[in-house]
């Protein structure tokens, strides 16, 4: 032990948050004085460019400064993160502690210790932290682990009674205090940079130091005014960058401010309350809630009275919730934020109002603070985003390398001119490196984004905005699109249907009037009870569902009245029939207090509250939820004999149903012991009361964008967490299963021990629950049914029940069942967001649209998640829409297909720019002249900049159809594209340069210096003219229409550049010395005669014909794919869902309907 405890602390290497998205390699260093005094030498020695280096190869500066060591022993850590492979330097801060400082994280003062020497003399016998801050969060060294580690909260590894058993008075001010150290101020701060230090880092990145010696250089070889322009364009770039970098700041910086810089107050023993500054809050301490409300700075769980709170700036969920106390415990659950989450306010949400109990007060216990929080992790999630493996931005990288290639090319070819020429060094120098700017245009990467830019700007417009502008590109390649279901595909509001009573043995007939239930029987208790409804500023407030119940009922609702004082202040809420107006000693009125509240849970899919009527000492527990749910905590008797059926029968109608319950609990039950009782013991042997039946029509607009997307063969899925047939009929309305289509619902069994998978047709077919549970295995494998053909018409629909189950017992089956699953029910939020997981696991572009808190984990999951929020603040999805439907799914993938394609065109058109102009100076080159300062400036920043601007402001084309556009720069269609246009242009310029050539007038120049180049030529004209029509037929051509993008010349500013730019190039080739000489001076023209301009013109248009012909052959003819296919040998897709659909496809005896398929995992197990 002894040995593995020195070899912990001796380790350079660890990892950190190990299994999350946060994983990360961390190195120890320490200070080298000796490296680091070479390296600072070196970098003056050589202007500082090491320095540069170094902030760009952050690995490089450690290696070169300091030296590696032990992690006890570091100074300094390089941290790299697994998933994005970005490379941090952080310094590790060394603070001094005093001996209430938590043991786990003090280093006591000792031979160890004194290793570091900056400590004082006189602190030698103090105990130290060790800490340091990565992506927000602290890490401290683990004494125990020997190690550094996450400093977390109360949310790791506390039990549920430590709440009340070690925290119910506070934390002492010494305890604070060293908490307070520990874990840092409770604030969130988006830091807003200096301009001085964005404009630094902005000089400092790989694109302007490119620029800065591409300026150089310019200046250096006499391109005065050219360089002068591109230093004024660089300049307002970095202006109008810098703006809106900051802006960005500002506004999230904002965001997150609210909230802080306010004070609480806090116990500080069982009769000591003060008032502190909310940043001085730490875990562990106890705050008091104002009645009134207030912004959460902080984590907390709630210990007495409940809370009425509004998530919606994290959920994007508007419809307040109501927060309950934690229930004292005895047992050691543990807390968990997520399954504990009724009871935890989280930081960044609104406390609209609280409720106690008579004179108590309403507190909680801060459990997570700063970036720790719920909203500091969504913070974090922007700051951080997970990174995109998107192919156009890793292809893209790749291009600029090959870029780079040709420039090694043509600089051999430049230098070996010049050599043959007998040029000046200097001369070669600057020849040689000249080619680097034109093959590599440094506005690439700006360019890139204009199609992003247009395209975010018109969302906008729509309602829809974006916290991640490069994910609209992604929303171009989307292939599967999930929706959630409520409120999202159907209206929030429900319409009651009415109740469906029942009795042991049979349903009764169906209410639709509540009003018209006996006011004492327990049905209409139930209704008007079981709920979690509040009063804000006199309207009700709630679940849309428990309104519309509550409201059928006809009753009222009161709460903290003055006439609460006959339920001794422990009824925070009646509920009584509106005409209960006397009171006599002889009958009391019907009132029925809500004593306590279990509020709605996603994994049980219940609720329950336990009532007290106000004539009855008895305690009685009402519970509804899912009739799947509550059939397992009924009592059997209870349930009527068609119990399936009847629930079968409304859910294939599309109802939402839900089961009402109830249970009188014993006499002996005090209050006391109803304030302690835990919910698995609350929510059993219930009897059955009845279904409540709501009905959740489709939002209008619904169908018809249903029936778009699939009519461009996107895959469309429902996740959902209501029934599965409710999901089923909800799925045939909105058209996501089409008429005629065949439902295949799959389905766990168990039969001889053994847990199988059965497969049941949805119209007509047994469920697991109907099928005889007498018939063995072998009877079943025996008597099989027909075979289910899965295609394009069959779907399969899959509770949460049997996905746990196929995740666990069936992992073969499960990409079967992704590229099959049409609806999934009854998923909790973890299973939403892992099924999202699971789908993009099969290669598919997924996007996902919800618009609750439940679904907030898939839609980060999701590559593309949309949240239809009011709050334009929201941080709960990459998109926010304000649209109230699913109408912003098309915008958004039209938008999106429409900035990829635009980032397409603008790249390949920059290529082909930066390709033009190389063969252009090559040719020249060889000619002994080159292009002048002003035709430079003419083709850079006239034409090219103007067309590459404007390019992305044409509109996405108004149809989604079906072939998705490419996402890789490497398809056969785009190289084949650049590689012929890149021919035809060596055509045209090489014509135009022989067609020249061919005229007896025409004579050679002959520099009288090596160094000397005589601009104004027939030959610089020739080409200088050529090679500008060439721009802007490229650009043309590359300006792809249909079926993603509006045609070109709706871009009315697009066209008129095009036309202006055209003309004045004309102007430029048959006007030089009349009637506007001064223009032949300026842009360094060649008179020349008449009748060879129009040869020239000849040229210039058949060029440009064969520019649209060869565009026209490529992006049209299957050829180029199957080309490309036969070059790169691709016989298989490369994405899994692919090889899946091909597999069953070619097995045609797999699913049989009815047929059990045990799992394989158990028996290899076994």
């Amino acid at each position: 032990m002894h040995q593995q405890h020195v070899l912990s602390v001796s380790t350079s290497r660890s990892v950190i948050d190990k299994g999350t998205e946060d994983e990360s390699c961390i190195i120890g260093y320490r200070r080298n004085i000796l490296k680091l005094l070479v390296a600072n030498l070196l970098s003056l020695a050589l202007c500082g460019l090491p320095y540069l280096i170094a902030k760009w190869k952050p690995r490089w500066r450690l290696a070169c400064t300091a030296s590696v060591c032990p992690l006890w022993e570091a100074d300094r850590l390089l941290i790299t993160h697994k998933e994005s492979r970005n490379v941090y330097i952080v310094d590790i801060q060394t603070d001094y502690v005093e001996e209430n400082f938590p043991s786990k994280f003090s280093i006591s003062a000792g031979p160890a210790s004194t290793r570091d020497t900056s400590k004082l003399l006189g602190d030698q016998d103090k105990n130290t932290f060790r800490y340091f801050t990565y992506r927000h969060l602290r890490y401290g060294w683990d004494n125990v682990g020997c190690c550094f580690t996450r400093i977390s909260g109360l949310d790791a590894g506390v039990n549920m009674s430590d709440f009340f058993k070690k925290f119910s008075d506070g934390i002492c001010s010494d305890r604070a205090q060293a908490l307070l150290q520990l874990h840092g101020e409770n604030h969130i701060d988006v830091e807003i940079p200096t301009y001085i230090s964005l404009l630094v880092e902005e000089v400092l990145h790989p694109f302007y130091i490119f620029q800065i010696c591409s300026m150089t250089l310019w200046a250096l070889d006499d391109y005065v005014y050219y360089a002068v322009c591109i230093l004024l364009i660089s300049v307002i770039s970095i202006v109008v960058s810098l703006y809106e970098t900051r802006q960005q700041a500002v506004s999230l910086h904002n965001m997150v401010a609210a909230g802080d810089d306010r004070r609480c107050r806090v116990r500080r023993g069982p009769n000591d309350v003060e008032e502190v500054d909310t940043r001085l809050l730490v875990p562990g301490d106890m705050i008091v809630l104002p009645r009134a409300g207030c912004e959460m700075s902080c984590d907390a769980v709630l210990l007495t009275g409940s809370a009425i709170v509004n998530e919606a700036m994290l959920t994007g969920e508007s419809v307040p919730v109501t927060k309950s106390a934690t229930p004292k415990l005895e047992d050691d659950e543990i807390y968990n934020p997520e399954n504990h989450k009724r009871h935890t306010l989280f930081a960044g949400t609104q406390v609209i109002q609280t409720r106690f109990y008579g004179n108590q007060e309403v507190v909680a216990v801060v459990v997570r603070t700063g970036f720790l929080t719920s909203k500091g992790e969504l913070i974090r999630s922007i700051l951080f985003p997970r990174p995109m493996d998107f192919k156009f931005y890793r292809d893209s990288i790749r291009f600029i390398l090959v870029l780079f290639t040709v420039a090694g090319i043509g600089m051999m070819y430049c230098v070996y001119l010049y050599i043959v020429r007998g040029a000046p060094v200097s001369m070669i120098i600057l020849r040689t490196l000249d080619i680097i700017t034109i093959v590599v245009p440094p506005a690439l990467p700006a360019a890139m984004t204009v199609g992003t830019v247009y395209a975010q700007a018109r969302l906008k417009r729509k309602g829809i905005f974006c916290i991640s502008p490069g994910r609209i590109n992604v929303c171009g390649k989307l292939k599967v699109i999930c929706f959630d279901k409520t409120g999202t595909l159907t209206e929030d509001g429900l319409d009651l249907r009415g109740v469906i009573p029942s009795t042991s043995t049979e349903f009764l007939d169906p209410v639709d009037d509540l009003r018209r239930l006996e006011e004492e029987s327990p049905l209409m208790w139930s209704l008007a009870a079981c709920h979690s409804l509040t009063t804000i500023n006199n309207q009700l407030t709630g679940d849309p569902l428990d309104i519309k119940m509550f409201e059928g009922t006809g009753w009222m609702l009161e709460e903290q009245g003055e006439d609460e004082e006959r339920f001794d202040k422990m009824m925070p809420s009646v509920v009584k029939p509106k005409q209960t107006n006397t009171f006599s000693l002889d009958s009391l009125p019907l009132e029925i207090g809500i004593i306590r509240q279990f509020t709605f849970s996603s994994s049980l899919a219940r609720m329950s509250v336990i009532t007290r009527e106000l004539s009855s000492p008895n305690f009685v527990i009402f519970t509804k939820g899912a009739p799947e749910k509550m059939e397992d905590i009924c009592k059997p008797e209870s349930l009527p004999d068609n119990f399936h059926a009847k629930l079968k029968e409304l859910t294939l109608q599309g109802y939402r149903v839900i089961a009402m319950a109830y249970r009188p609990l014993e006499d002996n039950v005090n209050w006391l012991k109803v304030q302690k009782m835990k919910r698995d013991v609350v929510e059993q042997d219930l009897t059955f009361l009845g279904f409540l039946v709501m009905q959740n029509t489709l939002k209008p607009e619904t169908a018809g964008i249903i029936s778009e997307l699939k009519a461009a063969q996107l895959k469309i899925v429902m996740i959902t967490g209501d029934n599965l047939l409710t999901g089923i009929s909800v799925s045939r309305d909105s058209g996501i299963i089409e008429r005629g289509d065949r439902v295949v619902i799959l389905d766990v069994v168990y039969r001889n021990e053994k847990i199988c998978l059965q497969f049941v047709d949805a119209e007509g077919g047994k469920t697991a629950e109907e099928s005889s549970e007498d018939s063995s295995l072998d009877d079943t494998y025996q008597n099989s049914d027909c075979v289910v053909n899965v295609d394009q018409r069959t779907h399969l629909a899959v509770s949460g029940k049997t996905w746990s189950a196929l995740i666990k017992h069936f992992p073969e089956l499960v990409p079967r069942v992704l590229v099959t699953g049409t609806v999934f029910a009854r998923m909790s939020p973890d299973q939403k967001a892992h099924l999202v997981e699971e789908l993009q696991s099969q290669g598919y572009i997924v996007s996902m649209c919800g618009d609750g808190a439940n679904d907030c984990g898939a839609l980060k999951a999701a590559h593309v998640g949309v949240s239809l929020s009011e709050a334009e603040a929201s941080v709960a999805a990459p998109f926010t829409s304000k649209i109230p439907n699913i109408s912003c799914m098309p915008a958004l993938i039209l938008e999106g297909r429409c900035a990829l394609v635009t980032s397409f065109g603008v790249f390949k058109y920059m290529a082909l720019y930066s390709m033009i102009q190389f063969i252009s100076v090559i040719i020249l080159y060889t000619n002994k002249t080159n292009l002048g300062d002003t035709q430079y400036l003419y083709i850079d920043l006239v034409i090219t900049t103007t067309v590459a601007v404007l390019m992305g402001k044409t509109e996405a084309y108004n149809v989604i159809v079906k072939e998705r556009p490419p996402g890789s720069l490497v398809s056969g269609h785009t190289l084949v594209s650049i590689f012929c246009q890149i021919l035809a242009c060596i055509g045209g310029q090489l014509a135009a340069i022989f067609y020249l050539q061919s005229h007896l007038w025409y004579a050679p120049i002959e520099p009288v210096d090596p160094d000397e180049e005589i601009v104004v030529d027939a030959a610089t004209t020739t080409i200088f003219i050529v090679s500008s029509y060439q721009y802007l037929a490229i650009a043309t051509v590359f300006s792809s229409g249909p079926p993603y993008r509006k045609p070109f010349y709706t871009n009315l500013w697009y066209l008129a550049a095009l036309v202006l730019l055209s003309g004045f190039t004309a102007l430029l080739l048959f006007s030089p010395g009349f009637p506007l000489p001064w223009i032949q001076d300026f842009f360094q023209i060649q008179t020349l005669f008449l009748d060879y301009k129009f040869g020239i013109l000849i040229i210039i248009v058949v060029n440009a014909g064969v520019n649209a012909i060869l565009e026209l052959l490529v992006s049209t003819g299957t050829w180029v794919k199957q080309l490309f296919h036969f070059i790169t040998r691709k016989k298989q897709p490369k994405n899994k869902y692919k090889h899946v659909l091909r597999e069953l496809a070619r097995e045609h005896g797999w699913p049989v309907n009815g047929q059990l398929y045990p799992s394989e995992a158990d028996d290899q197990l076994s």
